[in-house]
């Protein structure tokens, strides 16, 4: 009987689009002259390849039409929905009575067929369990909710957790250090007022560089950098730890030699040196020399 269902969506159905493949879809997994079927959403939206929230507008939208109906005390295989094709149903009754021209029609031509629950067992329908009510039939005459039963998701607002505050966790035990905020909220501070904190200490320390400088060399390599910072404008915390760690990262050693080119002339020689030696050397130092344009 799903060929009779098939046609009458094609002949006569006035749905469109998703809509109109959906009902095809329905239609043809009848199985007998009631034009009951059954699918879920899934197996819905898999054949016509829309998704799941399209399909269920496009019932929806076939129910209020009056194209669709929802058999809610009935169930279909793997607990799916169980639908029923009225206008359907109707033609092909009527169809049928004419054929046959043994009696009139027992009820009026705008009359759905009542359904005999016990032929669609055999389809694998059956009624539910729960409710012991003759089969109810979802129409949208009087709706009680808007266009569908379905009892909307709660939306998702603020926090998913109550303890924790709206702007995110804050961990109480952060230090105090470099927290120095303007009115505009973004954290400012001038190089004097940066302190090492734990993580570039660290660093250094992690580095090599607290090994390689000594504790002296390090806060040597600290005052140089404040010295040379000091007329900067402020910035994040952030920003000047990073320029710190850049400035002790090329620092040298207390007992390194600092060698300087002097302009006009070959760079200087010590003793046991070659010229390469040399000129190495005497690039590093002027690499160790700041320029005011760090950072």
């Amino acid at each position: 009987m799903s060929s009779e269902a098939r046609e009458w969506v094609w002949e006569h159905s006035s749905s469109r689009g998703n809509a109109r493949l959906v009902l095809l879809s329905i239609a043809d997994r009848v199985a007998d002259e009631q034009c009951v079927s059954w699918a879920s959403l899934s197996s819905l939206a898999k054949r016509t390849r829309a998704s799941v929230s399209t399909v269920r507008e496009a019932i929806d939208r076939l129910v209020d039409a009056g194209e669709l109906e929802e058999l809610d005390d009935l169930t279909g295989p793997q607990r799916s929905t169980v639908y029923r094709l009225p206008l359907a149903a109707k033609a092909v009754a009527e169809t049928a009575e004419d054929e046959e021209a043994s009696q009139a029609p027992a009820e009026g031509p705008e009359a759905t067929p009542a359904l005999r629950i016990s032929a669609l067992r055999r389809c694998g329908i059956r009624p539910r369990e729960v409710p012991e009510s003759p089969a109810r039939v979802r129409k949208p005459a009087v709706p009680e909710s808007g266009r569908s039963r379905r009892k909307p998701a709660r939306r998702r607002t603020g926090n998913r957790h109550s303890d924790v505050p709206e702007s995110g966790t804050q961990n109480r035990r952060e230090p105090d250090l470099n927290r120095r905020y303007s009115s505009g909220g973004a954290a400012v501070i001038t190089a004097a007022g940066w302190q090492v904190d734990p993580a570039t200490h660290t660093w250094a320390r992690q580095q090599g560089h607290l090994d390689r400088l000594g504790e002296q060399g390090l806060q040597a390599a600290d005052a140089k950098w404040r010295a040379h910072r000091a007329d900067f404008k402020p910035r994040a915390a952030d920003a000047w730890a990073a320029d710190w760690r850049s400035w002790v990262a090329r620092e040298h050693a207390p007992g390194r030699p600092n060698l300087h080119a002097v302009p006009g002339k070959g760079p200087a020689q010590p003793g046991g040196m070659t010229r390469a030696e040399a000129h190495t050397a005497a690039l590093l130092a002027a690499l160790d020399e700041p320029t005011g344009t760090e950072g």
